[in-house]
């Protein structure tokens, strides 16, 4: 009797309650999840494909005359011909006398007039200085100019007296010729690079006009010129007039003071190489840059400008200590004009491995550009080595000298980023920590003189990272390589920068959907500051806001620690308020307009407003924040708050935005879990209960739920009982049962449970067959889900309070749930061992801490009721 007694003095255990402060288990906590309070999901903000590519977007912030252009023209002429000298040493200064030019006999005997040698090499430097002003003034300069025409046009510009000379020297080779071959032996090799004996008239002709590429005086040991007349091997600074051919051997007189000056292994080796290249150019290239010339077939062009990379590059050319590159330049230089984005491609793969930099550098790098916007040319991009080139470019060049360059190069890079396929290549290559770099120091460039131009190029290398964003391996190299602090740093400098702020944002929006990336966004201690202050200055630019809500949305839904960081930050429950508050009021304005164009007839937009996306993401927020207890329990209290989201539940209906609807319920479900004396979602329980009454009625089933969920906690409250006896909601309730649906069947089980509490309202559980479809949930979701047994057991329990006979209080279903508890209480059979070790140990304390206890009294108030014994007062759950 006195356990009776006992019984008697304890609460009736309503649906939802609120558990004392101690150490919970690890199934109590998720228990609590389930039943009380809920994270929600949502989608990311979509961000539509540019319809073109651009430098700056259609949404840029930028004003067309304070960005550089998108569209240029782009010709030879943009291209600088006197940045494109090799390096060398000093240019010789010029001599102050003319030269005279020596006359040769014309007849074949005669020979070529050999002058002594001077004795020192300042004498030698004036000579050389004297015959590179006359070849100046007798040929058409380098004879393969920076206008390169066929020999047949040639013919045709070189006026009387040009003509004559050449001819004059001409003749005086071939005697030249005549004698060397008398006084030196000659290999097949060398011979066949100096000259064939039997030349031609035509050939001549072509030899004088540059189709060899050189004077035979240099094979014996006379200096070619350049097109700027200075000697093609000043820059080396050797007397080179006394270099050799390899193979050959000469008699010629020297200096005797030669050897004193150039020697060594390293003079001697670079020595060596300035004659194979003399070699290598005549052999390889120069018959190439020829056919460039003469030819107009584009695919032809392309080839041969394929076979030109491949024989610079065999012949160590590339890069900016090649000699004759200001020759080689001029003639990619005047391909440019030719429209072709195939040629132009290869044109500007060789221009920048020759490693141009000033004028050069931007305009090639504008043709890359240029190439790269048309994504029709991403077919041929993908068998290139452009990518290649333009990294290159970003890891070599200086960031302040060289910013509108990197900027159009950034720009080119960004839109290979557009396509799948260079997207990995690029992962590959490693332009991911790259790019970091980059962005590391643009940071720490503090110079005023710099800051917009930086602006633009920080705009095209964020938005390469948001494509880079979406791959799972530079996902994890942008987590491993410190990409947060950086772009918070960026972030934080460029807060006035609409664009670069939208990019950043738009990065940590992809990545902030995975939940290694959210464990290092939340250990950056100032992103809830950036965050709240780029809130508070862009309100109105809808793109950014909805994005960051998004961030935060995320950050909030697993990291209790991130929940309460973020509420603690100053202003921050004020900023959401003032958000809510502001698109509240665009959404409302927006829907007013439709209805006033006679939208009711119509079919509402399938995909939210810009403005419900925003209130979407925004609810969510409060959602994830109301599951940390000293933050709930705040948000419960904050009137405003409840407001908006009530004022949601009135004027949307689930059918105009089903995630919007459906959000503002799951919040205040979770904050009217919180029973502190000033909350707001108790002032305005019976509203509440009015509006969600609109959505249990509609057709769709997610607001159903949702709506029942939030009874269950509001039927704690009495008035709220009688309001769902009162409109026959508890019929509703019932009908669910029937759902075949776990979570439906939980919910509308715990308003049941609530409403058996108070002994006045027991009887209804009878009507529309409550019994049996509790006994066939049990049956059906039992063994599979302990918790919603124990729930089921519990409002039975509370139903058969004052029960005189088993058969009267559960009618046909007696013996039926007599056999159902007495197999579910037996560990063997209820128990599926066939689960992993983990899960099934989660379903054995579910089991033996939920379910068994009432399950078991349950099964001893039937039984003991089955023969008619005398009545026993008992407590309620």
């Amino acid at each position: 009797m006195q356990a009776s007694k006992n019984k008697n003095t304890e609460k009736a255990e309503p649906f939802y309650r609120l558990s004392v402060p101690k150490q919970k288990t690890s199934s109590e906590i998720i228990n609590e999840a389930r039943s009380v309070l809920r994270t929600l999901g949502t989608q990311r903000p979509f961000t539509p494909a540019e319809d073109q590519r651009k430098l700056f977007g259609s949404g840029s912030s930028r004003a067309p005359q304070n960005r550089p252009p998108s569209v240029f023209s782009l010709h030879a002429s943009s291209f600088n011909l006197a940045e494109s000298r090799p390096v060398s040493g000093v240019r010789l200064s010029p001599l102050d006398h003319k030269p005279i030019l020596v006359t040769f006999a014309k007849d074949e005997d005669s020979s070529i007039f050999l002058p002594k040698p001077p004795a020192d090499a300042a004498e030698v430097r004036k000579v050389s200085s004297a015959r590179a002003r006359l070849f100046r003034r007798t040929s058409q300069g380098n004879f393969l100019s920076a206008k390169m025409v066929p020999p047949d046009q040639n013919e045709e510009k070189v006026d009387c007296e040009e003509q004559a000379m050449m001819s004059n020297l001409c003749r005086s080779n071939d005697n030249c010729l005549a004698e060397q071959r008398s006084h030196t032996p000659f290999n097949d090799e060398s011979r066949q690079l100096i000259c064939n004996e039997h030349i031609s008239r035509s050939e001549r002709g072509d030899f004088i006009k540059g189709t060899t590429g050189r004077f035979l005086f240099q094979l014996r040991g006379e200096r070619s010129v350049n097109s700027d007349g200075r000697f093609a091997d000043e820059e080396q600074q050797f007397p080179c007039d006394q270099m050799k051919m390899p193979g050959t051997s000469s008699s010629w007189p020297r200096s005797t003071g030669w050897k004193t000056r150039v020697t060594g292994l390293e003079d001697e080796t670079r020595i060596n190489e300035s004659e194979e290249e003399e070699v290598f150019w005549h052999i390889k290239v120069l018959p190439i840059l020829y056919e460039l010339e003469k030819e107009d077939n584009i695919e032809n062009l392309c080839l041969a400008c394929t076979k030109l990379y491949q024989a610079l590059n065999e012949g160590n050319m590339l890069g900016k200590r090649f000699k004759r590159r200001s020759v080689l330049l001029k003639t990619l230089y005047k391909l440019v004009d030719i429209d072709s984005d195939p040629l132009c491609l290869k044109l500007a793969n060789i221009i920048l491995a020759m490693k141009v930099d000033g004028k050069n550098l931007l305009s090639v790098c504008k043709l890359a550009y240029k190439i790269c916007r048309n994504e029709k040319n991403d077919y041929i991009i993908q068998s290139d080595r452009l990518l290649d080139c333009l990294l290159e470019v970003l890891r070599t060049e200086d960031l302040q000298k060289a910013n509108e360059a990197l900027l159009y190069c950034m720009g080119a890079i960004k839109f290979m980023s557009g396509n799948t396929i260079l997207l990995n290549e690029m992962v590959n290559k490693g332009a991911v920590e790259m790019l970091l770099q980059l962005m590391k120091q643009i940071n720490n460039i503090k110079d005023d003189t710099y800051f917009s131009n930086l602006g633009h190029l920080l705009v095209q290398l964020t938005a390469t990272l948001r494509n880079l964003a979406n791959l799972p391996p530079a996902r994890r190299q942008l987590i491993c390589s410190g990409a947060v602090p950086e772009l918070f740093v960026a972030l934080e400098q460029r807060m006035n920068d609409k664009d670069v702020c939208a990019y950043i944002v738009r990065i940590l929006s992809k990545l902030s959907s995975y939940d290694d990336f959210c464990a290092a966004l939340a250990d950056c201690s100032r992103c809830y500051v950036l965050f709240l202050a780029l809130l508070n200055k862009h309100q109105k630019q809808q793109d950014l806001v909805i994005r960051i809500i998004f961030i935060l949305g995320n950050l909030t839904a697993k990291n209790n620690q991130a929940r309460e960081q973020f509420f603690k930050e100053k202003g921050s429950v004020n900023t959401l308020i003032s958000l809510f508050q502001t698109y509240h009021e665009l959404d409302l304005n927006a829907q007013k307009w439709y209805h006033e164009r006679g939208g009711e007839g119509k079919k509402h937009p399938k995909h939210p407003s810009e403005a419900e996306d925003v209130l979407i993401k925004l609810i969510r927020v409060l959602a994830n924040l109301a599951i940390h207890p000293s933050v709930g329990a705040a948000l419960a209290a904050a009137h405003r708050i409840v407001e908006l989201l009530v004022t949601v539940l009135e004027y949307k209906s689930v059918d105009d935005c089903e995630e919007l609807v459906i959000n503002a319920a799951a919040t205040i479900n979770n904050l009217s879990y919180y029973k502190v004396k000033s909350s707001a979602v108790k002032d305005k329980k019976l509203h509440i209960a009015e509006m969600l009454l609109k959505l249990l009625m509609s057709d769709n089933m997610d607001g159903v739920v949702e709506a029942v969920r939030v009874f269950g906690n509001l039927s704690q409250y009495h008035e709220i009982c009688d309001f769902i006896i009162q409109k026959k909601i508890y019929k509703f309730m019932i009908a669910l049962l029937d759902a075949k649906n776990q979570d439906v069947c939980f919910s509308a089980c715990g308003v049941l449970l609530n409403l058996t509490v108070d002994k006045n309202r027991r009887a209804f559980l009878m009507e529309e067959g409550g019994i049996g479809k509790l006994v066939d949930c049990l049956r059906d979701f039992g063994p599979a889900d302990w918790q919603l047994a124990c729930l089921i057991c519990k409002t039975l329990w509370n139903y058969s309070g004052n029960i005189t006979s088993a058969a009267s209080c559960f009618g046909e279903d007696t013996d039926t749930l007599l056999v159902l508890l007495t197999s579910l209480l037996d560990e063997e059979l209820a128990l599926d061992y066939s689960l992993d070790r983990d899960l099934r140990d989660c379903h054995r304390l579910y089991w033996e801490r939920e379910f068994k206890p009432v399950a078991e009294k349950l099964l001893d108030r039937i039984q003991s009721h089955h023969s008619f014994l005398p009545a026993v007062t008992v407590t309620p759950f």
